[in-house]
C-alpha cells in the first residue's frame, strides 16, 4: 500500500517570524528524498509541520498510509507516530541514563510495535552489531556515531512505514557519517520504507536519494530528480557546494 508525504503552498513560522514560504514537495512511496540546504533555511521546519509540532499558516500537509491520507494539522504527534511515521531528531535526542536496550524497548511502545518487539530487536542488533556488543551500556557514554546509530535504531522499533531523518551527519566524522548514511539506505531496501532526510552533507544524502529538495531562504529553490542534476545545478553548486562562477560573489 502506497505510504507518502505531500506538502502544497505551505507558509509556517514561529510567531510572527515566517520561515516557510509556499513551500511544496512530495515523497513517493518507497522513495527516499533528499532535503537539501544550509542551516536555517527551514528545512526542520517542514519536518515540524510533517510531525505536527508546528501548524501551517497556509498551504497543507497530507501523509498518506496504506492508501489512506491524514491531515497532521488536526492531529497530535503521537497519533501521527502511531500512524508509522517515525522521526529521528537532529541532535538524537536519547535518553542518556538509560540503556542502549532500554532506549530501544521505549521505541516500540505503539500497538503495532509491541507484537512483533522481539524480532524488531533482533533485527535492529543484526543491523547494528554494536549496539548488541554495548547493549547494557548508558547510551550517554557512547561515541556520536553509536548514538546516531541508536537513534535509527529506536526508531526502526516503532515499525515505521515513512521514515524521517533530521541532520542525521552532525558533529560525526566524516568515515562515521559514511557508514551512518550507507545504513539509512540498506534499511530503506530491507524494510521497504519511505524516507526523507534532511541533510546538509550533500555528497553523502546524494548517495541514496532518488531525489532532492535544495531549500533556500524558506523556498524550494531548485529539484533535482537525480543527483547528477543536483551536482551540475549551478545555484546549487554556489551556494550549497562553495563553487564560484564569473561574477559571483
Amino acid at each position: 500500500m502506497a505510504n507518502s508525504v505531500t506538502l502544497e503552498n505551505i507558509r509556517a513560522g514561529y510567531g510572527s517570524v515566517r520561515v516557510l514560504n509556499s513551500v511544496s514537495m512530495r515523497v513517493g512511496s518507497g522513495e527516499t528524498v533528499a532535503l537539501l540546504g544550509t542551516n536555517g533555511n527551514g528545512k526542520s521546519t517542514i519536518i515540524k509541520c510533517i510531525m505536527g509540532a508546528v501548524t501551517p499558516t497556509a498551504g497543507s500537509v497530507s501523509i498518506e498510509i496504506d492508501g489512506r491520507r491524514y491531515n497532521p494539522a488536526a492531529m497530535k504527534t503521537k497519533d501521527i507516530v502511531d500512524l508509522g511515521v517515525a522521526l529521528v531528531p537532529e541532535g538524537r535526542r536519547l535518553f542518556p541514563k538509560l540503556t542502549v536496550e532500554e532506549n530501544l524497548l521505549l521505541g516500540a511502545y505503539r500497538q503495532a510495535a509491541r507484537v512483533v518487539i522481539n524480532r524488531s530487536l533482533d533485527y535492529c542488533y543484526a543491523m547494528f552489531p554494536r549496539l548488541q556488543e554495548r547493549r547494557r551500556q548508558l547510551s550517554g557514554s557512547m561515541s556520536g556515531g553509536e548514538q546516531q546509530m541508536l537513534a535509527l535504531a529506536r526508531a526502526l522499533m516503532t515499525v515505521p512505514k515513512i521514515l524521517i531523518i533530521d541532520e542525521p551527519s552532525v558533529g560525526l566524522a566524516p568515515i562515521v557519517v559514511r557508514e551512518v548514511i550507507q545504513k539509512i539506505g540498506q534499511l530503506k531496501k530491507e524494510q521497504q520504507l519511505t524516507v526523507l532526510m534532511a541533510e546538509q552533507n550533500f555528497n553523502q544524502a546524494t548517495q541514496i536519494c532518488e531525489r532532492g529538495y535544495f531549500i533556500v531562504h524558506g523556498e524550494v529553490a531548485f529539484v533535482g530528480n537525480s543527483s547528477e542534476e543536483l551536482s551540475n545545478n549551478e545555484l546549487v553548486r554556489k551556494i550549497y557546494l562553495g563553487a564560484k562562477f564569473p561574477g559571483s560573489w
